[in-house]
Parts: C-alpha cells; sequence; structure tokens
C-alpha cells in the first residue's frame, strides 16, 4: 500500500484535503492520514469544518497555533517531523499556499520523501506576498505537481521544471463545491438573517494589506456602507479583521451601518449557500475567485494580482487595484445593471479531480 500523509493548515485546506482522502478512501491500494497542523485554531475556522466536510478526526493534530510566519513554519517543522519518524509515509500530500504547505514541504525532502502539491504553478506575480514565496519554494521541490488551470503549467514551464512532474487535473476546491451544493441548500443560513436570493452581497476581507491599517479599515466600512444603498450587506468577519476594528476603534462605526448583518466566521455549508444566493461577492480572498467562477457570482477582489487569471480571464471575476470606495460604487452599479460579462467555468473544473490524482498517485508509485 501506498501511505499519504495529507497536511492541513488553514481554512481553504480543508476543502481541498476532503475530497482527496475521500477518494484515496476509495483505492485499496492506499492509506491515508490526515495531520492538522493547528494553523486555524479557532473552532469556527477549523472544528466546524471537520464535521461539514465530514473528515475523521485528524490522525494528528500539531497545534502549532498563531504567531509569525517564522514562528509558525519552525513550529510546524519541528512538530512534523516528529510525525514523519513515527509514520514513515511513502508520500507527503500539500495544498495550496499557507506556512504549512512549504513547513511541511521542507520537512519530507529533507527526509527523503516525495512531496505531492495540489494547486502547483499558481503565481500572482508578487513576492512580497508570503503565500507566493510558498508556492514558489514547495513547487521548486515537489515530486508531483498537480495543476488547476493552464497559467500553471506555463508557469512551471518558465521556471524550469520537468514536463514529467507536472499534471494538469482540474481543481479540487470544486470537487468540494459539486459534492456538497445540493447539501448547502438545506442549512437555514438565509432564513436565519431573513435573505432571500439575490438581495443582498457578502463582503470577506482578511489580507493584511487591507486589514491591518486604519487607512484600509476606513475604506472598508466606505465600501460597505456604500454597497447597503442598494443591497443588504453580510460580513462574516475573519478573526483578524475583527480584532484590528477593535484595535483602532472602529467596530461601533462597523456595527452601526444600517444593512450590515455582521456575523462570525460560518461554517463551509453556510458560506456556500450565502455565496450561490448572493448577488455579488467582495473579497480580497484567492479561493472564492474560483468558487464564484463556478457558482457565475459576479465578484470584485481586492488585489493588485492573481495567482487565478482563469477567474478573470473567462470567469466571474474582476481585480481591483486598492480599496477605492469609488472603483467599487461604479463597478457595483454595472454589475446591478447587468453589464457584467456572463463567466464559463474552467477546463476540468467538473467535481472529478480527486479521482483524477488518486489514480495518477497509484500509477506514479507503481502499485
Amino acid at each position: 500500500m501506498i501511505k499519504i500523509l495529507n497536511i492541513v493548515g488553514a481554512r481553504p485546506n480543508f476543502m481541498k484535503v476532503a475530497p482527496l482522502h475521500r477518494a484515496f478512501e476509495q483505492r485499496p491500494e492506499i492509506e491515508s492520514k490526515i495531520v492538522h497542523t493547528g494553523q486555524h485554531f479557532d473552532a469556527k475556522m477549523s472544528d466546524v469544518f471537520f464535521e461539514q466536510l465530514q473528515m475523521p478526526k485528524p490522525h494528528y493534530f500539531l497545534g502549532v497555533g498563531g504567531g509569525s510566519h517564522t514562528e509558525v513554519t519552525a513550529k510546524t517543522m519541528l512538530e512534523f517531523e516528529k510525525v514523519l519518524l513515527e509514520e514513515k509515509p511513502d508520500l507527503v500530500l500539500v495544498v495550496g499556499d499557507v506556512n504549512a504547505t512549504l513547513a511541511c514541504t521542507l520537512v519530507a525532502i529533507k527526509s527523503h520523501i516525495p512531496v505531492a502539491h495540489v494547486e502547483a504553478g499558481l503565481r500572482s506575480g508578487d513576492r512580497a506576498m508570503p503565500e507566493e514565496l510558498n508556492r514558489i519554494l514547495t513547487d521548486s521541490v515537489a515530486e508531483y505537481l498537480f495543476i488547476t488551470e493552464q497559467s500553471g503549467v506555463d508557469n512551471l514551464k518558465r521556471e524550469g521544471v520537468p514536463d514529467e512532474k507536472v499534471f494538469f487535473v482540474g481543481n479540487v476546491m470544486i470537487d468540494s463545491l459539486v459534492y456538497y451544493l445540493e447539501k448547502a441548500r438545506e442549512t437555514s443560513v438565509l432564513e436565519d438573517f431573513g435573505l432571500q436570493k439575490d438581495e443582498y452581497a457578502v463582503v470577506t476581507m482578511h489580507r493584511p494589506a487591507n486589514v491591518d491599517t486604519p487607512e484600509g479599515l476606513e475604506a472598508i466600512l466606505n465600501i460597505i456602507a456604500d454597497t447597503t444603498r442598494y443591497k443588504k450587506v453580510v460580513l462574516p468577519i475573519h478573526p483578524r479583521t475583527a480584532n484590528n476594528f477593535k484595535k483602532f476603534g472602529l467596530s461601533e462605526k462597523l456595527a452601526a451601518i444600517e444593512g450590515l448583518i455582521l456575523t462570525e466566521p460560518q461554517g463551509y455549508l453556510e458560506f456556500l449557500q450565502l455565496m450561490q444566493n448572493a448577488s455579488i461577492i467582495i473579497t480580497d480572498s484567492g479561493g472564492i475567485q474560483e468558487e464564484t467562477t463556478f457558482l457565475q457570482i459576479p465578484c470584485l477582489t481586492f488585489r493588485d494580482s492573481t495567482e487565478r487569471p482563469i477567474t478573470v480571464e473567462i470567469g466571474t471575476n474582476q481585480l481591483l487595484a486598492d480599496l477605492n470606495p469609488v472603483t467599487v460604487h461604479e463597478n457595483l452599479l454595472e454589475i446591478l445593471a447587468g453589464k457584467t460579462k456572463k463567466g464559463q467555468i474552467p477546463p476540468l473544473w467538473d467535481g472529478h479531480t480527486s479521482e483524477r490524482i488518486a489514480d495518477i498517485l497509484i500509477e506514479q508509485l507503481g502499485v
């Protein structure tokens, strides 16, 4: 059997590993175990996802917690090394671009254990983003690189990665979305918030560049207040964002916006239901760009660049370089007037990516 250790750390990882673990368990050739580094340790950001995604309790919980990028990476490496020595896996599988992705990759490679990177090849072109460095470094040493979109293939070719390491398989994030879409419709989140389809916008903000300064938070306040003139706004607030609103004395100003539904982070199913019934999403998230493209929901993303260009090229995503309320207002009015492009679903975003990855790994590892 092939023993695979699947690494999860932050919230987006759970939706990626859940379909992979499910596909692996359906293959008698694979023994699949989950290692949760604990980078997201808040129950709302972690535990509820394991429950809703029907993932088993992690075989290992490293309890890394928060801290600086250096602290999280170093603590993860030290704790994961103990797991490797005990388990001696045939493969370590990492997803995405969080600190746990790079940390566990480095430990595995130094222990001469091959690494598979799911969502490889994505590049924003912005090396000031810690996630960009995590992607580049992980891809430079991983043995199996699984690609979500053509830009990933092109990027790795430019970086000199051999073709035999690269596999264009599609998007595991969409596997979860397809699998749980019907179940999400059974949640009561719309009724709980008194919402109807298309009568509201969803806003999520968490990136340091947007939420770590009072200027950024004031801009977010203005954007939300302006949007509520046309639609209700649902803001599931990230712990980092909530802490900064409090730190800069802006929490009361946020809570006072009429038409704003301010709530804690939602479970995956609840948030999926909110997304698929919204008229627009305003965000700085990476994964939401992909989900809205599949769901055909207009999305405004506050990023200078995106590592998922397919969502802009053929999807429903639009990039806005800064938190400019005037620009948001203009785009919002166009979207509400129905003047946005109708997006296409990218190739192989069909709900079967995890199965393709399982088949490839069985073939490559010689079982």
